[in-house]
Parts: C-alpha cells; sequence; structure tokens
C-alpha cells in the first residue's frame, strides 16, 4: 500500500495527519536502484508530495522510481539529462515543491539511510513555528554513533567546527546530515541559483540561511548505516571543502558585518587584523634582519611587534565572541502553521 504509516511515535504522526499540512519529500537520487523503491515505500501517507529527482543516474533508478510512482499518485518524478551533483537535484526538487504550493519541503536521500520514525520530530520545531529550517544531529544518541564508522566521525567532528565558522550557526553540529526540512516561506527567499550543486549543498544552504537570519534547529536522531555505499569520498571532501569553508566564512563576514551591518564586530576586525599583521610582518623582517647580521634585537624592536600581536590577536577573540552572540535566535516564520490540533506545546523536537 503506498505510504505506509510506519512505527512512528504515535501521538505526533497522527497529530500531523491530521493537521493537513502540505508537506513535501524531495527525494534526490543517483545509483539507487536498489533502495529507491523502499525509500518511496516507506514514506508516510500524509505526506502530500514526493518528488523524486533522478539526476542522471546510469543504473536503474528511473525505472525503479516509475513503478513505484505507477501506484502511488503523488509521486513525481523529474529527471536530468545530465548529472548535476546531489545539490543540483535538490534545487530541480526544491523549485518543484515550491510550485505545489508546499507549506514544508523535506530532503530525503534515496539510499535509504533516513528513518522515517525520525519525520515526525523534524518538522515539530517548524509546524510549531519554533524554527524556520530543522535537521539531524546524529552526534546526539552516543550509543547510536558507535555505528558510524571512526573516520566518518573524527571528519564530521573537524568538519562541523569548520561549518559553524564558514556559517555562523555556532550552536549547530554535524553540518552534512542530509535529512533537513525548511519552511516554503524562507525557501522562497533563498536564492537557489546560489546554491552550491555538489555535496557541499548542506553548508551552503546554512550559508544562505544565516544571511536571512534564519533560525535553525538541530534534532537529535541516531546513525544509520547499512549495505548502502557513500558517494561522498573524503578525498573529495579534503580537496572541496575547505576552499569553499574559507570562501563562505570571508563572505558571511563582509556581508553580515559591513555590508548588512557594521556593529562592535567589524571596529574589532577593521583594528585587530591590521594589528596582527603588521606586528608580524614587522617582527619577522626585524628578526631576519638582526639574524643575518649577527647581533641581538634591542628590546624595544621585540616588543612593539610582540604587543601588536597580542592586542591584535585580543581584538579578534572580542570580535569572535560577538560573533558567538549573533546566532539567529527569532524564526522569520510569522507563528505555528494554521490548524485546529495545538502542536505548539514542548515535545519531540523542541
Amino acid at each position: 500500500m503506498p505510504g505506509a504509516d510506519t512505527a512512528m511515535p504515535s501521538d505526533y504522526a497522527s497529530l500531523i495527519a491530521q493537521g493537513g499540512w502540505r508537506i513535501a519529500v524531495v527525494v534526490p537520487a543517483y545509483r539507487v536502484e536498489r533502495h529507491i523503491a523502499g525509500v518511496l515505500r516507506a514514506i508516510p501517507s500524509w505526506v502530500r508530495h514526493i518528488i523524486v529527482v533522478d539526476d542522471a543516474s546510469p543504473d536503474g533508478t528511473y525505472a525503479e522510481a516509475q513503478h513505484v510512482a505507477a501506484s502511488d499518485p503523488r509521486i513525481y518524478i523529474q529527471r536530468h539529462t545530465r548529472n548535476q551533483g546531489v545539490g543540483g537535484a535538490m534545487v530541480t526538487g526544491l523549485q518543484k515543491a515550491l510550485d505545489l504550493g508546499a507549506h514544508i519541503v523535506v530532503k530525503v536521500d534515496g539510499d535509504g539511510q533516513m528513518c522515517m520514525e525520525d519525520l515526525p520530530r523534524l518538522l515539530a520545531p517548524l509546524i510549531a513555528g519554533r524554527a524556520d529550517y530543522a535537521k539531524g544531529n546524529r552526534f546526539r544518541d552516543f550509543k547510536a554513533l558507535r555505528q558510524m564508522p571512526i573516520v566518518r566521525r573524527m571528519g564530521n567532528m573537524a568538519l562541523s567546527f569548520l561549518a559553524k565558522a564558514a556559517t555562523g550557526y555556532w550552536t549547530c553540529f554535524d553540518p552534512t546530515n542530509g535529512y533537513v526540512a525548511i519552511r516554503s516561506e524562507v525557501l522562497a527567499q533563498i536564492p537557489l541559483d546560489k546554491i552550491h550543486r555538489s555535496y557541499f549543498f548542506e553548508i551552503s544552504m546554512l550559508a544562505q540561511l544565516y544571511l536571512l537570519g534564519a533560525v535553525v534547529k538541530d534534532v537529535p536522531m541516531p546513525a544509520r548505516y547499512g549495505a548502502e555505499v557513500s558517494s561522498l569520498s573524503i578525498r573529495r571532501v579534503l580537496m572541496e571543502f575547505p576552499p569553499r569553508l574559507l570562501a563562505a566564512f570571508v563572505r558571511r563576514i563582509l556581508l553580515r558585518h559591513f555590508v548588512y551591518d557594521f556593529n562592535m564586530v567589524s571596529l574589532y576586525l577593521l583594528i585587530g587584523l591590521p594589528m596582527c599583521l603588521a606586528g608580524a610582518l614587522f617582527g619577522g623582517y626585524e628578526w631576519w634582519q638582526y639574524a643575518h647580521m649577527g647581533i641581538r634585537a634591542p628590546t624595544g624592536t621585540v616588543m612593539i611587534p610582540t604587543l601588536l600581536v597580542i592586542l591584535g590577536f585580543q581584538l579578534l577573540l572580542s570580535a569572535a565572541g560577538f560573533d558567538l552572540q549573533a546566532v539567529p535566535s527569532e524564526p522569520l516564520c510569522a507563528g505555528a502553521l494554521p490548524s485546529p490540533q495545538d502542536f505548539t506545546s514542548e515535545g519531540p523536537g523542541s
């Protein structure tokens, strides 16, 4: 039966089912011939639209999705003529969801890693108006975290810190978790043409959301790994992510603290960064000069660059402290989605 309800918490699952909200699920699909049918059949019946985007998959992914769609009228299948990456597939699916008038759009990967039992908890803060964007966090469940390969676990921890700095969401973790949901009002404000087309998609979304001032909420959920093979290689992460994270960080600082606003972070950066650079350059030059002459540098020559570096570094630390406090806290969404049901009480996802 299409859209069979899974064994999720009955109170919240039934509440969502009765609420009448238009929930759309976007499934980017590439080389998931063995998993796509099971993923589509597991999506709950209260999901209004299912948008499958076949990203020019060379296997039988498209045929499998068509087979399921024949008995489930909720499924729309979009097909790319050339591979665009998971971000490109998501942009296509997100635009289709907006065209269908969805209230909330959810990303569910086609490889079966995402459990539909977690879906109500992911939607809860969005429906209640407590957040504009919700994402999974696999690092809150330490027991289930043991299932995650150690290399991936350590890489995610390092990547999470760098992503915090790049996006400005210092309270969020597990940035590459693809189980995400967004309110359509906020999605409509995102320039989709600026969203990255590759596996940098999730971090690119967070970077755009920060510039809008959207509230992002982490939703704890267990790590889930089966027989599927991830297409995201460690080599690709090491080669592609650092320069993109640096570019996102610089862009965020310039736009947030110098174009959209001018605040204490701006002032501290304008003073502290030149002081650090001047101290380091002047000190390095003097050290080289006196070392070349074979004599000891005068005390004053040593103290001046040292003080410049210390004072400049203190100002940069102060700027970082103010930046930590600038995480958006007021949702852009105008309250809870209208429904006769009261979903504003604390519960899953709160």
